[in-house]
């Protein structure tokens, strides 16, 4: 369990937290959400003892683990799924001990705590996670290095998800990811066998992966029951009925000074006048819920253009001479709300570069309007910003002839009111960035608007008024998300992209996260079969099989020395009861871990006679 009592801090004199409390039982799974700036990554930090508090508690069970997901894995040689398995710090460093221990007892102490921890399955377990994090095979045997930031933060998930700390402490983790890793880690949380806690704004992860929300607003924390969904219901009621009291209260204080402020100078009326005096300063105040500034995106409108306003016949695209994507024949017109499906590397984001002309077909016949104008947002753009200048200087640079009150009044409908209009862009938060980077895709007025995770670091009421402009576009939209949410309510087509093609999805989208979620969903392609391995990986097999020998030849020691003492008269006598049992005891486990040892090595050795062909 774990519980916060009456928790502040404050941060650079604005308090964040003042009488903050909620009790959160073992093994719930929890989504902790708030608007920007009030304090969750913060409380996290409390939490993990990061930051110090300035009053009140947090109590955990004792010798509790708490993990998060590190800033990003170091970039360096050590494969991803050594990585992974790395996270793991009391494993690694039992099979590091394993290596070097002399002492019977202790190789048997550890023998018995990694079959405890079931470490002999480690390698597979963390192959799965990253495997449902979008890397293949092959790539989890690759060096960091070989990865960029992003993915290299898919990386450090998967370090935590196999670590499986006691409580664990998520904060946005769909922002890297896409919707097929999105619905994986939702499908992962629901059976994480620990407490969890995620900051997140996506509402199908708060939907389906978590069983309680904790709302941190005017710096106290209200524990709800139940997803995302049904807080918003009871929260909307609850808000409902504060409005109503404050209204009633409101009146009835109206009434009360009316009467004194009429009769406080009439003798005959003065107790009368002077009782109510009394009520109106032992009334304590209601104050009503305040409304959260309206949150809005307002496109600009594109003239009509006659369809189809992009059409391929046998389109091939590709990079370097190699095709992606062959045969494609399709056909957008501007009414088109298009959801691109599809997991990592079939090629979703090839078919957004050609179809907003950012690379060329290889073959095949593709035609546009002459008149079509396209926006395209990618998550890459925001970090392109120019970090030293403002939202205003951004605009003027690109519409230099528009007068600063037009430009003002642009920011102000994607809510980049006066202030953040003369804030540098480094100093805006994710959301202000993303608000910006959007403006600038839609600028032009497009036909025809490709968004690549564009609700990334936007809060709920963003998300939902992202998905109010785009429902009153007339343009098309072809969206590429992790954002079921906003997918089921703005897309009506899906296509999906997969095996070098694309067409259309006839199922939805539900049926379709249940069929990524399926184990009975196979590859329609017959897989190609495994390459002859490497000098290295021979090496590598060999060693492996060394090793196992090794564990074998220890754990047989051991047999030996326990067998030679239980063979002993002497044991047996009455005296010696207390130690005859410990030994008994022993030579059991031994026994178990020759089994489980010579399992591996004959495993080891299979593999090796495979690779060796």
């Amino acid at each position: 369990m774990l519980r916060l009592t009456d928790l502040r801090y404050s941060v650079d004199g604005r308090t964040l937290l003042e009488g903050a409390s909620a009790t959160i039982p073992a093994g719930h799974k929890v989504g902790l959400v708030g608007r920007n700036g009030t304090g969750k990554t913060t409380l996290f930090r409390l939490i993990r003892g990061e930051l110090v508090l300035e009053g009140g508690t947090i109590n955990l069970p004792e010798r509790a683990r708490i993990g998060g997901v590190a800033q990003e894995v170091p970039s360096n040689e050590v494969s991803l799924r050594d990585t992974v398995l790395a996270a793991d710090t009391e494993r690694a460093d039992l099979l590091s001990e394993a290596d070097t221990a002399t002492d019977p007892t202790r190789i048997a102490e550890i023998q018995t705590r990694l079959t405890d921890i079931d470490a002999w399955s480690a390698e597979a377990r963390a192959a799965s996670i990253l495997s449902g994090l979008g890397f293949t095979d092959a790539e989890q045997k690759q060096p960091c290095s070989a990865f960029s930031g992003g993915w290299r933060m898919r990386v450090a998930l998967a370090a935590v998800l196999f670590s499986a700390p006691d409580v664990l402490l998520l904060d946005e983790p769909t922002n890297y990811l896409d919707l097929e890793g999105a619905l994986w880690l939702e499908s992962y949380l629901g059976r994480y066998p620990h407490t969890v806690i995620v900051i997140s704004h996506d509402r199908g992860l708060l939907n389906r992966a978590v069983n309680a929300i904790l709302h941190l607003e005017n710096k106290t924390l209200t524990y709800y029951s139940g997803p995302y969904d049904q807080f918003a219901r009871q929260r909307a009621a609850k808000r409902a009925v504060q409005a109503a009291q404050a209204k009633k209260q409101e009146t009835r204080r109206a009434h009360l000074q009316s009467f004194v402020d009429r009769f406080k100078a009439k003798a005959s009326k003065a107790k009368q006048a002077q009782s109510r005096v009394k009520m109106l300063e032992k009334m304590e105040t209601i104050t009503p819920p305040e409304d959260a500034a309206r949150v809005v995106f307002t496109f600009p409108e594109p003239e009509e253009l006659s369809p189809p306003i992009i059409n391929t016949e046998s389109v091939a695209v590709g990079y370097d001479g190699t095709p992606v994507l062959e045969k494609l024949n399709l056909r957008i017109d501007q009414d088109d709300r298009i959801a691109l499906l599809g997991r990592n590397g079939e090629g979703k984001s090839t078919l957004s570069k050609l179809l907003s002309d950012r690379l060329a077909p290889m073959g095949g016949r593709m035609t546009s309007s002459s008149k079509l104008r396209i926006g395209f947002f990618a998550q890459h753009q925001v970090e392109e910003l120019n970090v030293d200048q403002t939202p205003l200087e951004h605009l003027i640079k690109e519409r230099a002839n528009e007068g600063q009150a037009k430009l003002r009044a642009r920011l102000a409908s994607f809510g980049l009111g006066a202030d953040q209009a003369d804030t540098k862009v480094g100093r805006l938060s994710g959301g202000q960035k993303a608000r910006l980077s959007l403006l600038l895709a839609t600028l032009p007025a497009p036909h025809l608007l490709i968004l690549d995770e564009p609700t990334n670091h936007l809060d709920i009421e963003s998300r939902e008024a992202l998905v109010e402009a785009l429902t009153a576009y007339s343009g098309a939209v072809i969206l590429v998300s992790h954002d079921m949410h906003l997918l089921s309510l703005v897309a009506d087509r899906l296509w999906l992209v997969k095996d070098g093609r694309v067409a259309p999805y006839e199922g939805d989208l539900e049926s379709y996260r249940k069929l990524l979620l399926s184990t009975s969903d196979k590859p329609t392609k017959e897989k190609p079969k495994p390459k002859r391995a490497s000098r290295e990986d021979i090496l590598e097999l060999r060693s492996e099989v060394r090793k196992c020998e090794q564990r074998v030849e220890k754990l047989a020691e051991m047999q030996d020395t326990l067998a030679k003492r239980l063979a002993d008269p002497k044991i047996y006598e009455e005296e010696n009861a207390a130690k005859r049992e410990t030994y008994q005891k022993k030579y059991a486990e031994v026994m178990e871990g020759i089994d489980r040892a010579e399992a591996l090595w004959l495993k080891a050795q299979d593999r090796l006679e495979r690779a060796e062909g």
